[in-house]
C-alpha cells in the first residue's frame, strides 16, 4: 500500500485547496521528490486547511479555509501554536518546514500570491531532551541475560561491556560491527572507524578508545597493533 493517498488526505477540503495540492504533488513528482518527502509536505498543507475549517479560533478564517491564497501569517501562527499544544514542538517544526515549501511554490512557481504568509513566522524552539545514563543496576540486568559459556553469550557480554566502558560516539558504535580494528588487551584499547560522515560523506578517521580491565575476557595475553 502506498504511503501517500492524496484522495484520502484531501477528503473534506475545498475544491480549491484540493486542486492546489494535486498540482503541487504533480510538481513534486516531476522534481523526483521521494514519496516520504511529498507525504510530509502535502500533509502539512492539508492539516492547515483542515485546521482553518474546523479548529481555527479566528472568525475570519473561512476565506482561508476555502482558498490557500487567503491564508495570512496569523492563520499559520495559530495553526503552529495548535500543533505545539496538541502534538509537540518537533511536529510543529515539521509542519512549519512543509508549509514553507508549499507557500514558496504557490508564490514563485504558480504566481498566486505576492508574499508568503510564512514570512515572520518563527520556527518552534525544541526543548532540549537529556538522555538518561543507564544505571549500574540496569547494566547488571542487561549483562544477566548473557549468562552462559556459549559463543553468542560471551560475544554479547563482551560487546555490552565494551560499549559501556569506552564511551564511543553513536556513529562509531553503529558502524563498529564490521569496523572494529585489532583489540589491544595489554593496553586496554580498541580502534573504531565509522563508515563516513553523515554531513560531508567523507571517511572518518579511526578513533582510539580505552576500556576497563573488567572487559578483558582474554586476560593479559595478545595485543592489537594500531592502524597505520
Amino acid at each position: 500500500m502506498p504511503l501517500l493517498d492524496l484522495e484520502k488526505m484531501t477528503a473534506g477540503l475545498s475544491k480549491t485547496w484540493s486542486g492546489f495540492l494535486r498540482d503541487w504533488d504533480r510538481s513534486l513528482r516531476a522534481g523526483n521528490y521521494p514519496e516520504t518527502t511529498r507525504y510530509n509536505y502535502l500533509l502539512a498543507a492539508a492539516q492547515l486547511a483542515r485546521f482553518l475549517r474546523e479548529y481555527s479560533p479566528d472568525p475570519d478564517a473561512d476565506a482561508a479555509a476555502g482558498d490557500p491564497v487567503e491564508v495570512l501569517r496569523a492563520h499559520v501562527e495559530a495553526f503552529q501554536a495548535w500543533m505545539i499544544e496538541t502534538r509537540s514542538a518537533s511536529t510543529a517544526l515539521n509542519k512549519h518546514k512543509g508549509l514553507q515549501q508549499f507557500f514558496k511554490w504557490l508564490m514563485l512557481d504558480e504566481g498566486e500570491i505576492d508574499r508568503s504568509p510564512m514570512e515572520g513566522v518563527r520556527q518552534p524552539k525544541l526543548p532540549q531532551k537529556l538522555i538518561p545514563v543507564i544505571r549500574d543496576e540496569e547494566t547488571s540486568k542487561l549483562l544477566g541475560t548473557c549468562k552462559g559459556g556459549e559463543f553468542a553469550q560471551l560475544r554479547d557480554e563482551a560487546i555490552i561491556r565494551l560499549y559501556c566502558n569506552m564511551g564511543a560516539r553513536p556513529t562509531s558504535c553503529a558502524a563498529s560491527g564490521s569496523n572494529v580494528r585489532p583489540v589491544g588487551l595489554r593496553s586496554a584499547q580498541v580502534w573504531l572507524r565509522s563508515h563516513s560522515s553523515s554531513y560531508t560523506g567523507a571517511a572518518c578517521p579511526p578513533e582510539q578508545r580505552f576500556f576497563g580491565t573488567g572487559t578483558c575476557f582474554g586476560g593479559p595475553g595478545g595485543g592489537g597493533a594500531a592502524p597505520a
